[in-house]
């Protein structure tokens, strides 16, 4: 067996199938691209789909790859077992409809077992098979040789997700050894295949060979097709002779690092062990999900981050570390996948910012929790309960992200208990909600008959003209092939070539029209779309009877196109721009060119001030009078990134690629159709800025025509309002608007006086109401006034006056309650604090609060339980003074 670093194994794997004639894909962006069935890509087929399902055909139908993968559905089992991570890579070889069982199982052997691959051992290597896969059983027998004792039938060895390709699947076991056997001689799950730490599963083999119908019956697959996964952290652990994937170079240096920082020495004892491997798994899963553009938030894949995040910060403390760490393996990370993901150590600096706010705002976070932890018992204890609901629990858990070991300290020190079976339902329920949320793995549609038999190529020529005459070779009406269509049918038609552009990389899709020889309308193209590959889908209405194989006359709509294009130039000087004022990261996230406006979507951790974006609407517009020439070269990838063309988020690019080059400022790897010089843009602006995620924003502009009557309708409306003010010229707005501001603030303070000397009279009245508690007086009333304010400003004054020993005030306003305390030097030296006060009457109103010894107060939603909060009041005294 060979010894290698987790780095020369990959890509080991990596050149041993690319020699097999296969392309090496670069593993995806994390974040799934045009994909809303799944939250994160979770497997190396997971980025095959398109290729699988007919949607694209794939430039060689042999692929392998390296795939950087997510899954958080059993988390609570990371750092407990031996080999779950969230963040993982699966090392995958693909066949999309080429090569089946024979080559895929004889390719498998052979890198496990050949001298100049990994040079495992055969003997200590065992295979499961689907029972009645005889195919299969037979290769592994009588072709690779494989003893029948190492061969295993396993009813549970066919892939089958429902509806879609399913198929017999072979997995390959390593045999670790009698020192790794963690059960009992004759146990059920002790054998290849079974539960258990000795046997180790290294590889899947899945053969994809039928398609489970709706009615439950299987039939063949017209296309067969190979997928196999084997995890990189697995295959590692083996070939470094690791206990476990910690102990191996993808996890030790970040365990070393969390060592150093916290003292602790990992292995020193289990229930630290356990913390070490959490957060050296998660902070893997932060650094690679924040590099492809996700970040922390509290919905959808953003709500996975911030609690892998908060986990782990939470471990930390378990080791004793209090202050911010996480940041500080962040570059330990990069320098151990420095290798294989370069764009990493590139964006280091982004992802500890991201990191460092949001640990720093979960520290905050934890504060606010121990206060809400307190209200909660406050409460329980004033209904004379002792034991916290799971409910409440879970809320904390949930709503706070504060976690339940925290709770139970707090609770144990009131002497309180905690209903663990209805935490655990609610749990259960979260995690209910959360598996009906994902989509089944890896799951797919069929191959399409239809999609399949589209191969005949269909060129597009509308980078060099708007018109052209072509045969229609493909008729598609209601998913099937015709020959004839007649007026009023929708149908999608297919030439030989096309100037019509496909919706793609953000671009909408041409329109216009089909002609005969006499230029009759013979159809109306309202959309264009891509097909499996690249050939111009025309969706149209029929005008005249349409024929295949006929010549017809093809002409976009030239106008429209030409917006299109003004609006697509500009989104390229937009994208720089923004980098040049906001900074490097701001990458596209996201893009619509329409011909009436554009939509930008791009990452950044933060809101663009009013002047930032001033800066970038001048920049684009400078550039736009600089009538800057547009220039597009065709070359291939690795010449376009050379010459510093930008690579868009998510986007796949093939061998050929076309770079779209702005004078000197801007270059971009780039399919769409574009201005031939900035000054045809004419104009462009802003509309709008907001946020539509954490960390992702969308800028909203038009250009052209469409900027120019924004602008108009603008002005119209300022024009309106001068005239609504009564104001000769536009430059006078501004200082009547200030002065119609100045009347609504002397109003509105007239309006305060008012309320404070109607609060005052009754004021006179409530600070007679003294009652005697003991040796104490004491004021408990409610009072009609305004809001909180002017209850301070009532207590201000019973201060001066010294009315009391002890006041309380109240008052109920728009189904909300206002509750202040304040204790004299007297009551204080009784050993009373406002701030133990309030937090005993606060419960009644359905709230919480707190403050000084001498004044605290309380908010609270619950109007009606105020008299009884200010009656428990004089009872509180009594039980707590002393004497």
């Amino acid at each position: 067996m060979k010894k290698l670093s987790s780095s020369e194994l990959r890509q080991l794997f990596l050149d041993f199938f690319k020699e097999k004639g296969h392309k090496i894909e670069k593993s995806a962006s994390l974040v799934p691209v045009e994909d809303p069935t799944l939250l994160w890509i979770n497997s190396g087929v997971a980025t095959m789909k398109k290729y699988f399902d007919g949607t694209v055909k794939p430039d060689n139908p042999r692929i392998a790859s390296s795939q950087k993968s997510i899954r958080t559905n059993d988390i609570e089992n990371v750092g407990v077992t031996a080999r779950h991570h969230t963040l993982f890579e699966m090392l995958g070889n693909f066949s999309i409809g080429d090569y089946f069982k024979e080559e895929a199982i004889e390719w498998a052997w052979e890198f496990l077992t050949g001298n100049e691959w990994l040079a495992l051992d055969p003997e200590k290597l065992y295979i499961t098979v689907y029972p009645q896969d005889d195919e299969t059983y037979a290769i592994w027998k009588d072709k690779i040789g494989v003893d029948e004792a190492h061969l295993i039938k396993e009813e549970g060895n066919f892939w089958d997700i429902g509806e879609g390709p399913c198929g017999p699947d072979s997995e390959i076991f390593y045999d670790r050894g009698e020192s790794f056997n963690n059960l009992p001689e004759g146990h059920v799950e002790n054998y290849p295949g079974g539960e258990n730490e000795r046997w180790l599963e290294i590889w899947n083999l899945v053969f994809s060979e039928f398609n489970h119908k709706s009615d439950d019956t299987y039939e063949p697959l017209p296309n067969k097709n190979i997928d196999t996964g084997m995890g990189l952290e697995r295959i590692v652990s083996v070939i470094q002779d690791a206990p476990t994937n910690f102990e191996t170079d993808l996890f030790l240096p970040i365990i070393n690092k969390v060592a150093e920082i916290s003292g602790y020495q990992y292995g020193d004892d289990s229930k630290n062990k356990v913390s070490f491997k959490v957060i050296a798994d998660h902070i893997r899963t932060l650094v690679f999900a924040i590099s492809d553009g996700a970040l922390p938030s509290n919905e959808g894949r953003g709500y996975v981050l911030r609690r892998l995040l908060r986990r782990s910060v939470m471990h930390g403390r378990k080791l004793d570390i209090e202050k911010p760490f996480l940041t500080q393996l962040v570059p330990v990370v990069a320098e151990i996948m420095k290798e294989h993901y370069p764009e990493v150590s590139e964006k280091t600096e982004f992802v500890e910012k991201v990191i460092l706010n949001e640990e720093e705002r979960f520290l905050e976070t934890l504060s606010a929790g121990l206060d809400k932890v307190k209200e909660t018992v406050s409460q329980l204890k004033a209904e004379g309960q002792t034991v916290i609901s799971g409910k409440d629990v879970f809320q904390l858990y949930d709503t706070y992200g504060f976690p339940i070991e925290l709770t139970e300290e707090v609770i144990l020190e009131e002497n309180m208990k905690i209903n663990y079976e209805e935490f655990e339902m609610e749990m259960e329920k979260q995690r209910e909600r959360a598996r009906s949320a994902r989509q089944a793995e890896g799951s797919m549609a069929i191959h399409s008959s239809l999609l399949n038999s589209l191969t005949m190529t269909s060129d597009f020529v509308g980078y060099e003209t708007d018109e052209t005459t072509s045969k229609l070779v493909k008729i598609i009406k209601n998913d099937a092939f015709a020959e004839t269509v007649e007026p009023g049918e929708l149908v999608r038609l297919i030439f030989e070539e096309s100037p019509f552009y496909a919706e793609k990389g953000g671009q909408v899709g041409d329109s216009g029209l089909i002609l005969n020889e006499d230029q009759t309308v013979m159809a109306e193209v309202t959309n264009v779309k891509s097909g499996p590959e690249g050939q111009p889908i025309h969706e149209a209405e029929v005008r005249q009877t349409l024929t295949a194989n006929e010549i017809y006359h093809l002409v976009i709509d030239k106008k429209r196109r030409s917006l299109i294009e003004r609006n697509h130039t500009a989104t390229h000087l937009l994208h720089q721009a923004l980098k040049d004022i906001i900074g490097n990261h701001a990458n596209q996230a996201g893009s619509l060119v329409e011909d009436e406006y554009l939509r930008f979507d791009f990452t950044h951790f933060g809101q663009v001030t009013e002047d930032e974006l001033k800066e970038v609407e001048e920049i684009v517009n400078q550039k736009i009078r600089e009538n800057m020439i547009i220039k597009t070269v065709e070359t291939d990838i690795e010449t376009a990134k050379d010459m510093g063309a930008m690579a868009l988020f998510g986007e796949k690019y093939g061998e050929n690629v076309r770079v779209v080059m702005i004078d000197d400022y801007s270059k971009e790897l780039c399919g769409g159709t574009h201005v031939n010089s900035t000054s045809e843009i004419g104009l462009f602006k802003i509309i709008s800025e907001s946020g539509i995620g954490a960390g992702t924003r969308r800028i909203i502009a038009q250009t052209s025509e469409g900027a120019y009557r924004w602008m108009e309708e603008q002005l119209t409306i300022l024009k309106q309002v001068s005239k609504l003010m009564k104001i000769q010229s536009l430059t006078d707005l501004p200082v009547k608007i200030e002065g119609l501001q100045k009347e609504l603030k002397d109003i509105s303070q007239i309006n305060e006086s008012l309320h404070s000397k109607l609060a005052n009279a009754q004021a006179e009245d409530i600070f007679t109401q003294v009652k005697t508690v003991g040796d104490l007086t004491v004021i408990a009333e409610e009072i009609k006034a305004k809001d909180m304010n002017q209850l301070r400003q009532l207590a201000d004054k019973w201060k001066q006056n010294n009315y009391s020993d002890i006041l309380v005030l109240g008052l109920r306003n728009e189904g909300k309650v206002n509750i202040i305390a304040s204790l004299n030097q007297k009551a204080i030296d009784k050993k009373l604090k406002a701030g133990n006060l309030i937090k005993t009457i606060s419960p009644y109103v359905k709230g919480g609060g707190g403050g000084r010894d001498d004044f605290a107060q309380a908010g609270g939603k619950k109007p009606d339980g105020l008299p009884e909060a200010l009656k428990a009041v004089p009872e509180w005294i009594e039980l707590n003074r002393e004497p």
